[in-house]
């Protein structure tokens, strides 16, 4: 097989690709290999969070109590919140 020589890569090149590489800034700052390293160490310090999170949740401990079965929440906070009957009374505003 025979190489590449530099005369003949402008021939393989793409056109639609032509004018993209003609228009490069040479001034234009990238993130380049620095802002790679900076992203990587953000991504492995996130997986090794959520790893002990894991680890933390899995330690908890927690049984909900058994529920009473004779009347729903919703009943029962009203009725906390209901005046009774001999308070309606006692009150001049009713």
């Amino acid at each position: 097989m025979v190489g590449v020589t530099a005369d003949a890569a402008p021939l393989l090149a793409h056109p639609a690709l032509v004018p993209l590489a003609q228009d490069l800034n040479q001034d234009k700052v990238t993130p380049g290999l620095l802002g790679f390293v900076i992203f990587a160490v953000i991504a492995v310090a996130l997986w090794a969070l959520m790893k002990n999170m894991g680890k933390q949740m899995k330690k908890i401990d927690f049984e909900e109590k058994p529920a009473d079965k004779s009347r729903p929440p919703a009943a029962k906070a009203a009725e906390e919140r209901r005046p009774s009957p001999a308070a309606k009374a006692a009150d001049p505003k009713s």
